[in-house]
């Protein structure tokens, strides 16, 4: 049975959902911006700017954890529904609790793999590169900020939790 939250965990949800907002909006329009100035120099100056290939590839990954945080604060996280299709929606959000639970330790895991693959990465990168690898930090941080979505969802049911 979900507990009713508390308010530290609205308090902390808040913040989070807060800090996801900021950082998907300013991602995307930062990769809007790299991509369309990138594609203005290339086509009338022949020219671009250094590395905004590699600066576009990881502002994709901030928007896609940062909105995932979202999603999964939502309830609009990608889900397998073959079986939800089957039952109704107050089974469906019983079933979300556990389902939430299980998902967290998935994503921790995924944190440490990638927060170890980054590491080993850090040890052998070119000290003209740092800077994308000081970007790539974006994968471990994101199945944390996972992870911490799933436990608050899976614990506490929050008062304005009208989603399916």
């Amino acid at each position: 049975m979900l507990r009713t939250e508390p308010a530290w965990a609205t308090s902390l949800r808040h913040s989070l959902l807060r800090m996801d907002t900021f950082m998907a909006g300013s991602s995307l329009l930062l990769l809007l911006l790299v991509v369309f100035g990138q594609v203005l120099l290339r086509n009338l100056f022949d020219s671009g700017i250094p590395s905004a290939d590699i600066l576009a590839r990881y502002l994709v990954l901030y928007v896609t954890f940062f909105g995932a945080a979202l999603a999964v604060e939502q309830h609009r996280h990608i889900r397998i529904d073959a079986v939800a299709a089957c039952l109704d929606t107050e089974q469906v959000k019983r079933l979300r609790s556990p389902l939430y639970l299980l998902s967290a330790p998935v994503c921790a895991a995924l944190a440490w793999a990638a927060m170890r693959f980054w590491y080993d990465d850090w040890q052998y990168v070119a000290e003209h590169e740092r800077w994308a690898s000081i970007l790539a930090l974006i994968t471990p941080f994101g199945f944390c900020l996972l992870t911490v979505h799933f436990l608050l969802g899976g614990l506490f049911s929050p008062a304005d939790d009208d989603a399916s």
